[in-house]
Order: C-alpha cells, then structure tokens, then sequence
C-alpha cells in the first residue's frame, strides 16, 4: 500500500496457502515478463505457462528463471502433460520441466480422459518430489460432470497428494463451473464446498465478473486463477473493495449506506 485508508480487508502475504493469484502466460516475452514481475511479483504466486506454450516459446528456460527469482512457481498448463500423458511419454515430460528448473507440475485431463485411479497413483507418485496441482472439469462444453463426482474427485485427488485442485474453466470462462454465458454455476459451486474445503480450491476466474462474483461469494481471500499478466493490480482492486464492483463491500453499514442514499438520485 502506498499509503493508509481505513475500512480495507485483510489481505494475506506471500509465502500464503489461500488469497493465491495464478497468472496464465500465454507467450510474454522476457522483457514483458520483466515488466511483469517489476509489479506484480508480490502479488502473484503461481505462473502458469499457458496449455503447450512452454514448447514454442523462445527463451523459455530463461524466463521461467526470471519468474522463479522473483519469487513466483512456475508451472506448465496441465494440456502439456496430457499431450505428453496420451503419448505414453510422461518421462520426457518430467526431463523438460526439470532442464527448465520448473518444481511444481499439473496432472489434469481436461482435454483427454484419464482414469481417476490412475490419475491419483500419477498425482501420489509425483508429489513426492513436486509440488502438484491437479484440474478437475473438462474443457469440452458438451461434457457435464456431477456434483458429486466434482466432489469425489476433488477429495480423492487431494487426498493422492495434491496442494491444491483447479476447478476448470479454460481460458474463456464458459465451461466447468460456469454456464456457457459466463455465469457462475452457483448450485455446482456450492455443493462442491459442502464436502471441499475453499481454501483447498483455485477457481479459475479468467473474466472481471467472475473475479467479483468469488470475491461477493467467498471474501478477499479466495484463491483465483488465470488471471491475465495485466489484471493483477485491477484484482487486488477488487479484493480490497477499491473499484465500483466492491466498493462498498467492506464499508461499515452506517458508512455505506449513507454513501449509498448520497449516490441514489431517487434518494432526493
């Protein structure tokens, strides 16, 4: 904070287990990536190197350097696993993370089925030297899951080894656990915390309503992830209620609703 104002919530501090920021880079290059960490570092926990980017993108082993210095784990999209994963070739997947000096990976198979126990034998093997997280919801719209297997699935894969379980949304926010117009599926979400903990969850949360929607629901802290390398410091602004969408959020009532009848122009 720059300077000090009253009324704003708590917010947690790196190393942290919840309030987590996952960023999606999709192909920054490294002085975009500097640019990125000269303010964001602070803010940001998680890098994800979007889907298979990490296999095209010049100076990759440099970058991820960068990002790791600076504080940040880095890790490949769980569709780079996967295409690994389909050609039996997991080995050579773990050799290119480790030559990229990447310690922490996503078992996921939302482009793919993978059997659930084998999924969980791969997260309980690879855990023991990485920090794993592991996806669950598929990047197809046409294919629907049941709370109660979301559920089973979170719990079994958390309990194999995993620090945290993604709840699937892509990059374009209209699968998993929201409805093809971008909307929350609030009956889903709140079922999948009925037998989850929320700190356990990060909620891909790649569009502003989505953002203000977890923040209403769940507080400052709720773990969020593909956020855009630009959207940082809007979301920081949200979480602390210093943007229109939460503003009053964490005001006193009697504060906030005399603000509010100021405001309302049929108040007069």
């Amino acid at each position: 904070m720059n300077t000090k104002i009253s009324h704003l919530p708590k917010r947690t501090t790196k190393p942290r287990e919840n309030g987590l920021n996952m960023v999606m880079d999709k192909g920054l290059s490294l002085r975009q990536a500097e640019d990125f960490i000269e303010i964001n570092s602070e803010r940001t926990d998680l890098l994800k190197l979007g889907f298979g980017t990490s296999l095209i993108t010049p100076n990759i082993k440099e970058k991820v350097k960068l990002y790791r210095d600076a504080g940040i784990d880095v890790y490949c999209g769980g569709t780079l696993f996967e295409a690994f994963y389909i050609r039996n070739s997991v080995d050579d997947y773990l050799r290119f993370i480790d030559d990229l000096g990447i310690e922490c990976l996503e078992v996921s198979d939302g482009s793919m089925v993978i059997n659930e126990d084998d999924k969980c034998e791969m997260i309980r093997t690879l855990s023991a030297n990485y920090k794993v997280l592991s996806e669950v919801g598929s990047k197809e719209a046409g294919i629907l899951i049941s709370p109660s297997k979301w559920t089973s699935m979170m719990s079994q894969e958390l309990e194999a080894g995993s620090w945290k379980v993604i709840a699937e949304a892509r990059e374009s926010g209209n699968v998993g656990i929201y409805r093809p117009n971008g909307s929350a599926h609030t009956a889903l979400i709140r079922k999948i915390l009925t037998k989850v903990s929320l700190e356990d969850i990060l909620w891909e949360a790649p569009k502003k309503p989505q953002q203000v929607w977890f923040i209403q629901q769940f507080g400052a802290n709720v773990n969020l992830g593909n956020i855009g390398p630009w959207d940082v410091i809007p979301l920081e602004t949200l979480r602390l209620g210093l943007r229109g969408d939460t503003f009053f959020d964490h005001l006193p009532e009697k504060l906030a609703t005399g603000l509010r009848q100021e405001v309302d122009p049929e108040s007069e």
